[in-house]
């Protein structure tokens, strides 16, 4: 699923909190949708032109991520393992990625639907995986919430700051910054696919073949 930034920008543009929650309700469901960049770019759009408030962009952010979480935990939990297991390809949630989802949150647990929210991969499949492996919904329901409002508390602030600042600045500096960001931001992909790619081996390893249509329940 391809998405232009110019695709993005508008929606923000146009649609404002509710393009903003939508999106990251939905990635937060088990569709994978730039949730975090369309948070970043809302945050960054009210530091530079004020028709977005900050913190109603990260109130709608962290109940979109909340909201997806639960209803992707539900979804999880009556059949959406077998259906991603079966028909999860179609949108790019490889059999490899699910394991590696699998091979995280059995070790991890909660510790992974808060932190799930920070990654990309696992913020599209944690939610489903802690329903389809029967978390106990209040559980899960403290770590999502928790990781839903420092997820977008962080991430909206720390981009907000930068549009504020950006604004302030001079158009040579203003490039050399972007410049900068985006550096960063190619360097970060980088590192996060490095370490995916080596965390996928190890799913691999241990759960080696096809996946069973029945995973273990953890509480």
């Amino acid at each position: 699923m391809s998405i232009e930034f110019a695709d993005l920008t508008r929606l923000v543009s146009t649609y404002g909190y509710w393009g903003v929650g939508g999106v990251i309700a939905l990635e937060s469901m088990g569709i994978p949708l730039p949730g975090e960049t369309v948070l970043v770019l809302a945050a960054i759009y009210a530091g530079t032109t004020h028709e977005l408030n900050i913190w109603l962009v990260i109130v709608v952010a962290a109940a979109g991520a909340i909201v997806g979480d639960n209803a992707g935990y539900w979804i999880g939990r009556e059949a959406g393992y077998r259906l991603l297991l079966r028909y999860g390809w179609r949108v790019g949630l490889t059999e490899s990625k699910l394991k590696l989802g699998l091979y995280l949150f059995q070790r991890h647990g909660g510790k992974i639907v808060f932190f799930g929210r920070f990654v990309a991969v696992l913020r599209v499949l944690a939610a489903v995986l802690a329903g389809a492996n029967r978390m106990n919904w209040r559980r899960f329901l403290f770590f999502n919430a928790a990781g839903g409002i420092v997820w977008a508390t962080f991430f909206g602030g720390a981009a907000y700051n930068f549009g504020v600042r950006l604004h302030e600045l001079n158009k040579v500096a203003a490039i050399a910054l972007s410049v900068l960001a985006a550096i960063a931001v190619i360097i970060g992909i980088f590192y996060v696919r490095r370490h995916e790619a080596e965390l996928q081996a190890r799913a691999e390893q241990a759960l080696p073949g096809p996946l069973s249509p029945t995973p273990t329940s953890i509480q």
